[in-house]
Formats: structure tokens, sequence, C-alpha cells
């Protein structure tokens, strides 16, 4: 099929992907109202239209964290998205390298940390959750360190999983054993290119840094029984002291929606957080992150760098963001779709057509550099 669009890569990846594969990845918690009003909040944003402007030139360049960036993009963190494609994560970091953004790899990625490193061009951006195991996240960082990752983003929205009611009806949660490794494997079977690309020739499939601690088990199930026995619920504010202990670099906090949060980031020395409700797969029924963003800003924009994500499905939902009061943004869903489709060439496909529309909404609100898209572009 022709992909045009974000929502076109979404089509092609329920086509090519099992449908375990592709329901985790596009699914969220409970009723899915939060996913669902991540997309809608965003999309009824009205930007205001000015003309004679000269848009003749458009910068969309920007600076975070010290790194210069051809958009004000980055790639999300997504568990099992090297899954979509053959080493998907490596296909990714080379395509978010040739487009000059940042990719972040997740600590639940099918790749580790070293593979990315030797497929990366320049330095990439590790995403860590609490873990139980101390000594294991020290091991993580210290990796991540010699990998030369340039910032940590450090999630602290998921102290328990949420309930994905998808995953139990594809068998991917909930059904253990021979007969749910009988169902995915009949799923898979069903997409025999993907089975072939991925199921076959994209081993080893170890689930990339929590392999050591899985001691050889590598099912589905073992790994979300990981995930559900070592995230530690018991996380507070003073578990950044032992992250700034092991990271010294730029840190970044996801998964803040309340500005009372944010401030208690800012005040404990983070250096930017992530605006950020999981992609609507932990709490269903908070505020999308459009709604929660501009007090955010509002409140802590002064003082640290404030990027989002949730629901961004165009590259004029980017510009949305930026006029709300992002710094940049994170792409989720999009590239993990895109991957799908398209391994390498799909995400730099999906990024370009992000920048055209970019331009396509900075030129015709009469902006032509990302600092000036403020509040003022949006219609009242």
């Amino acid at each position: 099929m022709i992909t045009a669009s974000v929502p076109d890569f979404r089509e092609a990846a329920r086509r090519k992907l099992p449908r375990f594969l592709f329901e985790y990845i596009d699914g969220g918690s409970y009723a899915e109202a939060t996913l669902r009003r991540n997309v809608s909040d965003l999309a009824e944003l009205a930007l205001r239209q000015r003309v004679l402007r000269d848009v003749s030139q458009l910068d969309l360049s920007t600076e975070i964290f010290g790194q210069k960036l051809a958009l004000p993009v980055a790639l999300a963190p997504i568990g099992l998205a090297g899954l979509n494609a053959r080493r998907g994560e490596c296909q990714a970091v080379r395509a978010a390298n040739k487009a000059g953004i940042p990719f972040t790899l997740s600590t639940v990625g099918a790749c580790t940390i070293g593979e990315v490193a030797k497929a990366a061009s320049k330095p990439f951006w590790f995403q860590l959750y609490m873990i139980r195991d101390r000594a294991f996240m020290k091991d993580l960082l210290a990796k991540a360190v010699e990998a030369g990752c340039s910032t940590l983003v450090f999630t602290v929205d998921m102290p328990v999983p949420g309930s994905r009611y998808r995953d139990y009806h594809t068998g991917l949660a909930g059904t253990g054993g021979f007969k749910g490794a009988a169902w995915r494997f009949a799923q898979a079977a069903a997409r025999p290119a993907w089975a072939w690309d991925v199921g076959i020739h994209g081993r080893p499939h170890t689930l990339g840094n929590v392999a050591p601690v899985l001691l050889g088990k590598t099912g589905i199930e073992d790994f979300f029984a990981w995930m559900r026995n070592n995230f530690d619920p018991s996380i507070n504010w003073r578990d950044l002291d032992f992250i700034r202990s092991e990271w010294k670099g730029p840190l970044v906090i996801k998964g803040i929606l309340d500005p009372e949060d944010a401030k208690e980031a800012a005040a404990l020395g983070a250096d930017g957080l992530v605006v950020s409700n999981h992609g609507g797969r932990q709490l269903d029924g908070v505020l999308s992150s459009a709604r929660a963003l501009p007090p955010i800003a509002e409140a802590v924009g002064d003082r640290m760098t404030v990027l989002a994500d949730g629901g961004i499905r165009s590259g004029l939902d980017v510009v949305r963001m930026l006029a709300l009061g992002a710094r940049g943004v994170l792409l989720g869903r999009a590239w993990a779709w895109a991957l799908a489709a398209g391994g390498e060439a799909g995400v730099t496909k999906m990024l370009k057509l992000i920048e055209a529309e970019m331009r396509v909404a900075m030129a015709l609100t009469g902006t032509t550099k990302i600092a000036e898209i403020d509040r003022t572009i949006l219609a009242r």
C-alpha cells in the first residue's frame, strides 16, 4: 500500500505484524479513553492561519540538552518495538541518525545497548525504569555510559503495569505455557513474511537488556512475569539521588502529568521532563498530554526542558505540541508502525513526512523558526 501519512503506516503495520505484536504496540489500558483523547485533543486544536509573512526560509532545527537537532523530535522508547522488524531498534537508530534526531532505546527493547551502539553513528538516549534490583540498574547505567548514551530518560509512571485488555485478547498476557505459545505461533504463521524475516532470521530473541536476569528464559510470558515482579512500586523522589549518583549526563523524567510533580522534578535537579501518560497505556481516564502540557510548561518551562509525547500523528501535531509549550516531542507509535511497515526505510520516510507537514504548518501560521512557535499560532 502507499504510505503518505502516519495512519497509513499504522494500517501497513496491522497487515504485516502478528496480531499479538500489533495490538501490543497499538493498544492502551482499560477502555482506552486516554489513548483516544491523546489523539482527539490534539486534533481539535485549531491553528491560526496567517498570510503574506515571507516564509521562504524555514529553519526547523533546535538544540536540546546541548545537542543540535534537525527537528524538534526524538524517537520515544518503546518496549519490544525491535520485534517489528529484524533487529528493529538497530534499524530505527540508523534512521534517526540520518534524520539528525535522537533515538531512545527502551530498557525492555529487543536489542541490547551494545548492539544499538554498534549500529549507531551518533549518541543515542537510553530509557530506564526503577527496578527492584539496584545492582542490575547500576549495570545498565554503566553500559549506557560505556556506549556513549548522551541522555537518560527515567520513566516514573510505571510502578505497576497497567491492565491492557488487548494483550489478553491476543494471548500475549494471561495465557502462558503451551497454549499461549501455540496461540502466538498461529498468529505469527498467519504473517509469513514477518515470520521469515523476524521470527527466523531476526534471532536471537533474547529480549535485549533484561536477558541476563531472565536466566535463559526467552518466552514472552517470562518477560511479562519479570516486569510484573521487578518494577518497584516503592519508587519515590528520593530515588533520584541514586540515579544521579550513577548518571552524570542530562536526566529527563518521563511520565509527568501534574504541575506539582513537575515542580518536584525541577527542585531535585532534573534537566528535563516528558509530559506523558505512557501513550494511554497506564492509568486510563487521566488527562491527555495536550491538556496536561500547558500548566506544566508554565510552571517549570523556565527552569527545565519540557518535552511531550502522546497522540502525535502528524507534523501538524508536532507544531501543536510546541505551541502548547513543549520544546520538543517524542514520537512513539509513529516510528513503531513505520518500522513494521518498512524497516529503516519506513522510519526514514515517516520522519520526512513529519518534516514536510511541519513545514506546511509553519509556513501557513507565519512562523519561520522553531522558537517562534507559541500559543499565538493557535486560534482562540
